[in-house]
């Protein structure tokens, strides 16, 4: 059946793309009730929160909040444009799609059509037994089947083979030339062959259209490596080499493994390794970092040993952290590259350099020590400045865990080491960026207030940071006990006017843990108006079991400045995690309670969802005023 622009294409390909049947094929998805539930392809999670719905054909994810129809679930899993994910559910399903030829689209699909044949004829070119660059590959000791995998090419040493028989092809020399295909001379201004006697990859975006080159000199000349142009199909700052081939292995291992070249991934690939990828002969970009992050949160950089790959990974490992990434470091041993070692060593030996890959801080401290020797004063000195100025990039309990690793490494100890970071971050020295805020006697690590900063790691803590900073404000000014407790009125009211009985949920309480809801407690028998809470009385009122902690409140909590602004910080943030965790118990009850008739109370469900994810926007913009 063939469709123009007049007809409701877009309504048939809804019809007919069943949506548990496409996103199947790439999420494992289980029945749960009506729906069907399954790992979020578009965040990381342990906990299946993604729910995808026959009857209404549509998916939505309760943990990072993506949701949609079949198209735009095609659009966002496989990075396309809407009118791109159309045709590629229209090509699967036998839709043919009859489009009126103009525009940028149109222009768009000449392009991916004119580097096809392109890729077809250098493909044709390696098959073409003997050539050099057949004979280079398997020299490199790579299988014919991984070279069919990867569509390997050979660019003849010709001037112009490749103009010849694209001009056959009724293709014009100027589109040839845009793509990066022809290269002209400056005297006669006549077109030849830019890649001449090159093994070519070709570039293959997650649809499966080839959008650039890259090519390898066979023999000596430069540059060794040869890459397509920028075009309006190919941008090499958004897209990952064979990441088309591999996002699925990546989304399953739950983890990245980025190289530097086309071969470190073939060779990875062939032998076994094949959630990896590469970025496109320049250093990792944000965009890159992004689109990566998609398939994991988790990226382990592999890149070489030498001199430019270490400062390739330290600059890669910056972008990653900045972009929320788990990222690690790999060090392959004996001045390898991947390629190499893998051939040498085998899959196990580099699975192995996988798992003991160092976190971003470990790496960084660790290159910092490499070459020094630390009985030596002054290279000691030299370290810890170093690291002094690594911990300034990182998050504030980070900070705290890498203060005692340098203390660990030095012999210096961690308080010598904590004054040292406040006298620089109070003489607005090299730490003056850092979490960390002068406030007199004490210090409040202000950076932790976001709310991008509380993650679940805190619940293993006596007592939740936020709750210490409340906590500190009361202890500094008394009347912020009047304030919380008006707060904790409000949160459990607001909890108890719940819309329905069937999705009543837990409290909105300030305070999560018992240790902190012990401690406001005991802060009602002692607060009188007008007087400084009295912290020995508080601690005899508590006992022993609090000493720790009202003692670690005081001496590391304190806040001197800017605490109405701390305040409604804290506030915002610790409402906003309670609403997403409101919002998580709507969710399970939902899935537990309401079955596929039940419209009644699926609409009390999706409204107090709906209000709740308001709120959370509201407080969002509330704190984002805050902080400029």
């Amino acid at each position: 059946m063939a469709f123009t622009n007049g007809d409701n294409f877009i309504d048939e390909i809804k019809s007919r793309c069943n949506i548990v049947d496409v996103i199947g094929r790439v999420v494992p998805l289980k029945r749960a009730g009506s729906n069907y539930k399954g790992v979020c392809p578009f965040h990381n999670e342990k906990t299946p929160s993604f729910i995808v719905s026959e009857t209404k054909q549509r998916f939505t994810c309760f943990g990072c909040g993506a949701t949609g129809d079949v198209i735009s679930f095609t659009e966002r899993y496989y990075n396309l444009d809407f009118m791109e994910a159309v045709q590629k559910l229209a090509d699967e399903y036998g839709i043919e799609i009859k489009r009126n030829r103009h525009g940028s689209g149109e222009k768009k699909e000449k392009f991916y059509e004119i580097n096809r044949e392109a890729a077809k004829f250098f493909y044709t070119a390696f098959r073409r037994l003997p050539n050099p660059g057949f004979d280079y590959m398997k020299k490199r000791g790579i299988d014919d089947d991984t070279l069919k995998k990867f569509g390997i090419g050979y660019a003849p040493d010709s001037w112009d083979s490749l103009y010849r028989y694209m001009k056959g092809k009724g293709y014009d020399e100027k589109t040839l030339f845009d793509l990066g295909l022809l290269s002209k001379s400056e005297s006669g201004g006549k077109y030849y062959d830019k890649f001449r006697n090159r093994v070519m990859f070709p570039i293959i975006n997650t649809n499966g259209k080839v959008i650039g080159f890259g090519g390898r000199i066979i023999g000596a000349g430069d540059p060794k490596y040869l890459n397509s142009p920028e075009t309006p199909v190919f941008m090499k700052k958004y897209n990952l080499y064979a990441l088309n081939l591999t996002r699925q292995d990546i989304s399953k291992e739950d983890c990245a493994i980025l190289v530097e070249g086309y071969m470190d991934v073939i060779s990875l690939y062939q032998s076994g390794v094949r959630n990896v990828t590469a970025s496109l002969g320049t250093a990792l970009t944000e965009n890159q970092a992004r689109l990566l992050k998609r398939y994991s949160e988790n990226i382990v950089l592999s890149y070489d040993a030498d001199g430019a790959g270490k400062k390739a990974t330290h600059r890669g490992l910056d972008i990653l952290y900045r972009e929320g990434c788990r990222a690690k470091a790999l060090h392959v041993t004996d001045g390898k590259d991947p390629d190499e070692f893998v051939k040498a060593k085998g899959k196990e030996a580099y699975l192995k350099l996988v798992r003991e890959a160092k976190p971003y801080a470990d790496y960084k401290l660790w290159a910092a020590m490499e070459g020094r020797n630390l009985e030596n004063d002054e290279e000691k000195m030299d370290f810890l400045r170093e690291g002094e100025e690594i911990l300034k990039s990182l998050k504030p309990v980070e900070a705290d865990i890498y203060v005692k690793k340098l203390s660990k490494y030095t012999g210096v100890s961690e308080s010598a080491i904590r004054r040292e970071l406040n006298m620089q971050a109070e003489s607005g020295g090299p730490l003056s960026n850092t979490g960390y805020k002068s406030a007199g006697k004490g210090n409040y690590p202000k950076e932790s207030l976001h709310e991008k900063r509380i993650t679940d790691a805190y619940e293993a803590l006596p007592l939740l940071p936020t709750e210490k900073i409340f906590l500190s404000l009361v202890f500094y000014k008394s009347q912020y006990y009047e304030k919380l407790k008006d707060e904790e009125l409000k949160a459990v009211s607001d909890s108890e006017e719940f819309k329905s009985e069937e999705f009543k949920s837990k409290s909105l309480s300030l305070f999560e843990t018992e240790t902190a809801k012990s401690i406001f407690r005991a802060l009602s028998e002692i607060y009188r108006p007008g007087e400084d809470i009295d912290l020995k009385k508080l601690a005899d009122l508590l006992g022993e079991d609090f000493t720790k902690q009202l003692e670690e409140i005081e001496e590391n909590t304190r806040v001197v400045s800017d605490d109405e602004i701390i305040f409604k910080e804290t506030l915002y943030t610790v409402q906003i995690r309670g609403l997403k965790r409101k919002n998580k118990e709507l969710q399970e009850i939902f899935e537990m309670e309401v079955g596929e008739d039940e419209e009644q109370k699926k609409d009390i469900f999706m409204k107090e969802y709906i209000e709740n994810e308001n709120k959370i926007q509201e407080l969002k913009k509330k704190l984002q005023d805050l902080r400029k």
